[in-house]
This record gives structure tokens, sequence and C-alpha cells, in this order.
């Protein structure tokens, strides 16, 4: 099992999202896409006892939001999905509960809850991905404050666009710490990592070091 990587463009940024198993089995997985991530979208189940077995006290939401945290992800949004499932459906009292319930979660690890951005969505059905819906009239927007600026949309979309870029160092000589090497037929040696540091272009020469 490994992560999945799928990319998109909003009207601001090129996004790549990657995709790690949730599942505790795979927490090594997990570990390896969230730690390089910029932001990290947390996703919450509103279903009638999904959100309540994830919330508990070893639950996924926790492990997961605490994960991000503690492996640097500084910026948190929060997707609360299958909305069309709660009782009833896309309920709004469900949805405040579930934010109340995950900000003082997410406080204790040490994220600011006003600095994150709660959509109640459904993926299954579109609401609130790129556009607002009308199932959920009820909601207003999510607004976030920082000490860069707020900012304030009602999309999960919108959300990802306001996500604050981090400065990286590209001023500095190239490093690229090897975290695998594959052996693809046909393709060769391919060896997989981030650019920590510096800019890697095609045709570059570059020196291996143990």
């Amino acid at each position: 099992i490994d992560i999945a990587l799928w990319k998109f463009e909003t009207s601001k940024y090129y996004v790549t999202i990657i995709g790690a198993p949730g599942h505790r089995d795979f927490i090594k997985n997990m570990i390896t896409g969230t730690s390089q991530a910029d932001c990290a979208v947390l996703i919450v189940a509103a279903g009638t006892g999904e959100f309540e077995a994830g919330i508990s006290k070893n639950g996924q939401t926790r492990e997961h939001a605490l994960l991000a945290f503690t492996l640097g992800v500084k910026q948190l949004i929060v997707g609360v999905n299958k909305m069309d499932s709660t009782e009833p459906p896309y309920s709004e009292s469900r949805f405040e509960e579930i934010k109340k319930e995950v900000s003082n979660y997410i406080k204790k690890i040490g994220y600011n809850p006003a600095a994150v951005a709660f959509v109640p969505i459904s993926g299954w059905h579109g609401d609130n991905m790129l556009e607002h819906s009308d199932k959920m009239s009820w909601f207003k927007g999510w607004n976030v404050e920082r000490k860069e600026g707020k900012a304030e949309g009602r999309t999960l979309i919108e959300a990802l666009d306001a996500i604050l870029p981090p400065s990286r160092p590209t001023e500095k000589p190239l490093r690229l710490p090897l975290q695998d090497v594959y052996k693809i037929g046909g393709i060769g040696t391919v060896p997989v990592g981030r650019v920590e540091t510096g800019v890697l272009k095609p045709g570059m020469v570059v020196t291996f070091a143990p």
C-alpha cells in the first residue's frame, strides 16, 4: 500500500493531494505522505456513530490530527463529510456539534481553531466542494483569522485557495534527501525524495553522497 498523488489547479494554486491510507496498519505510509504536506485536510465523517468512533479515545480523527501537527503540518482544514447521511440529512446542529468537538480537540494538540476552516461537505454528491450547496443554505461560510490576515469562503476549494504557501529556501544549494529507490523495468532506477533546499531542473548534474 502506497500513497496516492492527485494533482489539479485552482484559480490560484497548483495543488497536489497526497492521499494516504488512514488505517492503523498503514500509519507508516501516512507519515510518509503527511510529512511532505504544506496543509492537512482532515476529513471527518458526520454520519451517526461514525464521527463518535473517529473522535473516541483511540479514534482515527484524533490520531490523524495529532500526527499532522507532530510532523510539522501547521495549517489545517477540516472537511465535515457525508453531510447527506446525517439525521436529518444536511443537519446544521450536527455540523455545529462536530465543529465544536473537533475544535476543542485540535486546540489541545496545538492548532488554533480560529485559523482552521470547517466546511460541511458531501464528497459523494459534491455539496460545498466546488460550489455552495443549496441543501445547506444555513451555512453562511467559513472564516479564518491568522496573523497573515483573514480569509473567508463557502467551499472546500476556496479553503484550499486560502492556504498560505510556505517560503521555500530556493536560493540555497540543492539538497534532496532520498526516501526510497525504485527499480522500474524499461525505465531504470528511480530515486524518490523531496527537494528540501535549492532547485531541481531537468538536465542538471547532481552529486549523490552517503
